[in-house]
């Protein structure tokens, strides 16, 4: 169990409602009748020191309904989101404040990701969150030179956090990225070059606009670092599994190196930006709140 902010939540709102639950069905009974003796005893004036509430009953009672309402929308609804990399530029940029649609790929318990109820799964172009699957991006490493041992101290750097990246394959797909074209299921995806990128985050990148299915994105490609755009390679997604890139393709750890996305890791879909810090600037863009994302 990874104690992040879920597991703190879950684990804070049970205490609180243990608390309230033992103190409602026992202790509250004990201390109205020990009022009760009291006032009995002496009618006119209370000799008896009535018992009081303890504090973190209080606590407790004030507390847990919003912990438990905080706790269903995380769960079951929505979730925050904060972009820390440039691997999706332009479409999210570092600093970018994201909502994360929890219930399109279906409901999960909360801690445990045990799917309660199926409702959708991803498509190709959808952005996606999920728990970067650590296990798995091993066992793909250490089997794949493509990964390098910088590939593998990612991954072990990466244990226990989230990714958001783009879907590229579902299940039963052939992928093959070949020096910047990227073909699904042997047909080359369409794409047209823009120009050069002039937006933040990324500097000497080659924007260009690519069509997955009916989803049109913008990516990047050309980018500062070792790959032109990325890593060549082909893959057949396996059955429960997700191919996924990011859209700036040259300076992306995605699965080109470290394999696919288990369907038990997906958190949600990413909806829309609701809020921006320019992480280089410490300045709000406010321009991107409210943007959707494609």
């Amino acid at each position: 169990m990874n104690f992040n902010l879920d597991t703190i939540l879950t684990l804070t709102t049970l205490a609180m409602g243990l608390i309230w639950f033992a103190d409602a069905a026992f202790f509250a009974r004990r201390r109205r009748q020990h009022r009760s003796q009291a006032s009995a005893s002496d009618p006119g004036k209370v000799t008896v020191k009535p018992l009081r509430e303890p504090w973190w009953v209080d606590y407790a009672r004030s507390f847990f309904p919003v912990l438990l309402a905080v706790l269903l929308i995380r769960s079951f609804l929505v979730e925050p989101f904060h972009i820390p990399s440039s691997s999706m530029v332009p479409t999210l940029l570092v600093g970018d404040f994201i909502l994360v649609n929890r219930y399109d790929y279906g409901l999960r318990l909360p801690v445990l990701d045990t799917k309660i109820l199926s409702i959708g799964e991803p498509k190709r172009g959808q952005v996606i969150v999920f728990h970067y699957p650590e296990h798995s991006a091993l066992r793909y490493c250490s089997e794949n030179p493509i990964c390098g041992p910088m590939g593998l101290q990612e991954v072990w750097h990466s244990a226990g956090t989230d990714y958001i990246k783009r879907v590229i394959g579902v299940p039963g797909d052939h992928i093959r990225y070949q020096n910047g074209t990227l073909f699904i299921n042997g047909v080359r995806v369409p794409s047209r070059t823009i120009g050069p990128y002039t937006g933040p985050d990324v500097q000497g990148a080659t924007l260009s606009r690519e069509h997955i299915g009916t989803a049109a994105s913008d990516i990047l490609t050309n980018t500062y670092s070792g790959y032109p755009a990325g890593p060549d390679g082909e893959w057949t997604v396996p059955a429960r599994e997700y191919f996924v890139m990011g859209d700036n393709r040259g300076d992306s750890f995605d699965s080109r190196y470290w394999g696919f996305v288990p369907q038990r890791d997906l958190v949600g879909r990413a909806m829309l930006i609701w809020f921006n810090i320019d992480a280089f600037r410490n300045t709000a863009l406010w321009r991107r709140i409210g943007d959707v994302i494609h």
